[in-house]
Order: structure tokens, then C-alpha cells, then sequence
């Protein structure tokens, strides 16, 4: 099992930064991918951006450019540094990590973005 837990999430105005953080406990030796997703009112889920344990990194075209993922193996942390937010950033972001036999979620942290 592996457990997740997201921090960061705030309200933040158009154009400004965030970093969202979060850590991995439990089987952390059997995580492969970590990526974010977020789920805005009345949408489905979505891939913003993840990262392989070798550093592999992909995202969404809506946040190319804007979005930086990372991680740090030792710390079982993967990290989501935001910039230059836009209203249509306005969503519940949610980790993930992924091992040979599941999927996991964090409980997800809300990030608002005011215009």
C-alpha cells in the first residue's frame, strides 16, 4: 500500500505561483510513475503532468511551458511548481503514484485561481 498526501493548494491571483508538494509513505520502494491530475467543477479528471523514476517528465498541452513537475526519489516527494495561473487553473489537484499493482490518490488539495 501507499498512501499520499498533497499540500500546497491555496488562492492565488491571475498570473502567479504556487508549488504543490506531495509525499509518498508506506511501499515506497515499489512506486514507479508520479504524476498530478486535477479535476475542475463539473469536469472529468485529468493529467496535468508526470514523471517516470528515472525523470522522464510529460504533460498537457494546457500547461506546457507554465508547469514544472520534479521529484526527489529520497524523499518519496514529487513536486508541481506553478506559474503564470490562469483562472481556467482552478481545480482540485490530486497526486498519484503508480506501482506494478495499483494506482493511488492523495486526498487532493484545491488550488483557486482569482481573476
Amino acid at each position: 500500500q501507499v498512501q499520499l498526501v498533497e499540500s500546497g493548494g491555496d488562492l492565488v491571483q491571475t498570473g502567479g505561483s504556487l508549488k504543490l508538494s506531495c509525499v509518498a509513505s508506506g511501499s515506497i520502494f515499489s512506486i514507479g510513475a508520479m504524476g498530478w491530475y486535477r479535476q475542475a467543477p463539473g469536469k472529468q479528471r485529468e493529467l496535468v503532468a508526470s514523471i517516470t523514476r528515472g525523470g522522464t517528465t510529460n504533460y498537457a498541452d494546457s500547461v506546457k511551458g507554465r508547469f514544472t513537475i520534479s521529484r526527489d526519489n529520497a524523499k518519496s516527494t514529487v513536486y508541481l511548481q506553478m506559474s503564470s495561473l490562469k483562472p481556467e487553473d482552478t481545480a482540485v489537484y490530486y497526486c498519484n503514484a503508480a506501482n506494478a499493482f495499483a494506482f493511488y490518490w492523495g486526498q487532493g488539495t484545491q488550488v483557486t485561481v482569482s481573476s
